[in-house]
């Protein structure tokens, strides 16, 4: 199993109580530590406000932070999970991804998707196309990025999207260019568009039945389409708090609840049912988490990718990790 971490950026109040001058420091330093250890990637989100309540706390910019990583780091790759096609025209996305490509000397990952934040796109004037809308943009958008990397330029006359020989170079290093993550589980669209396109997907959010299930249907897009089901790596998040004993572990959730609450109000419950619920299923032991972590690679998971809530403020939670369940999955 391949394994990716994510780096706070603010999106899930991650950040808060870190002044915003020291917070690129915070981030900067997280992710020189994760080009040091077991993670073959980073990950940012890319949205522009707090979720799930809308504030003034600091959330930093996907892209940006990419280029950022890409200048301060040598070896992890370097994704987000997943940018919103609607947010940048996908011509100068192509041009933005092909140079942190450049930058990061081959590193970049691109991680699409339609989009959701219906908050954020309304508040940035993007409107709030239909559902239909957005996974049509979705697929000419990653036409567009596909024959740019691969042409160095794009035309196409879509529905939504309309370029003309927009030229993209450099091209990226990456041979057959950026390394396509299809983001999301509709079933009807977002997995035909991945069975196309994709090299990875990501969907299901660590629920094992899920997971199998939309499996079987990006398998049967790839015969219809006639692509390599095989060829696609499928990949899922998991929001992960780790403990030696199960007495840590819920001393540590009792500790990220207190910081979120301030913020977070009524609806701390809510958010912490990611952390207590059923379906919780990076959280617990080393030893649950392996247990956990197999039973999906059984069900053909070949990437877990890791949001530890703590990490600004305590690291010996992703340490324990690195040391008890990396090597015991790769």
């Amino acid at each position: 199993m391949r394994f990716g971490i994510f780096i706070p950026q603010g999106w899930r109040f991650d950040l808060v109580g870190i002044d915003p001058a020291d917070q690129w420091q915070t981030m900067r330093d997280l992710a020189r530590t994760a080009d040091e250890g077991p993670w073959e990637s980073l990950w940012v989100y890319d949205h522009f406000h707090t979720t799930p309540v809308a504030s003034q706390e600091a959330t930093h910019e996907a892209w940006t932070l990419m280029s950022a990583f890409a200048a301060s780091t040598s070896r992890i790759r370097l994704g987000q999970m997943c940018t919103c096609i609607g947010y940048r025209n996908p011509a100068y996305l192509a041009k933005v991804a092909a140079t942190v490509d450049i930058v990061s000397g081959g590193r970049t990952e691109m991680g699409i998707g339609g989009g959701w934040y219906e908050h954020e796109w309304r508040a940035y004037g993007y409107g709030f196309p239909t559902v239909g809308e957005r996974l049509r943009r979705l697929d000419e958008g990653v036409q567009i990025m596909r024959q740019a990397w691969t042409t160095g330029s794009a035309s196409l006359d879509g529905r939504h999207y309309r370029v003309d020989g927009a030229i993209v170079r450099p091209q990226p290093l990456q041979q057959d260019g950026i390394p396509l993550w299809i983001a999301g589980g509709g079933e009807k669209v977002t997995l035909r568009i991945a069975a196309r396109y994709a090299r990875y997907t990501n969907f299901a959010g660590g629920d094992p039945e899920e997971f199998s299930v939309k499996s079987d249907v990006l398998r049967e897009h790839t015969r219809t389409v006639g692509t390599d089901f095989d060829a696609i790596v499928r990949s899922t998040n998991f929001n992960t708090v780790v403990g030696a004993t199960e007495a840590e572990v819920q001393d540590r959730l009792a500790a990220i609840e207190a910081r979120l609450a301030p913020h977070l109000g009524d609806r701390t419950a809510e958010v912490m049912r990611n952390y207590r619920g059923e379906k919780a299923y990076g959280v617990g032991t080393p030893e649950q988490i392996v247990e956990r972590l197999q039973g999906m690679a059984s069900r053909g998971l070949g990437y877990a990718i890791h949001y530890f809530p703590e990490a600004a403020y305590d690291t010996s939670g992703i340490e324990l990790f690195q040391r008890e369940v990396i090597p015991a999955l790769v």
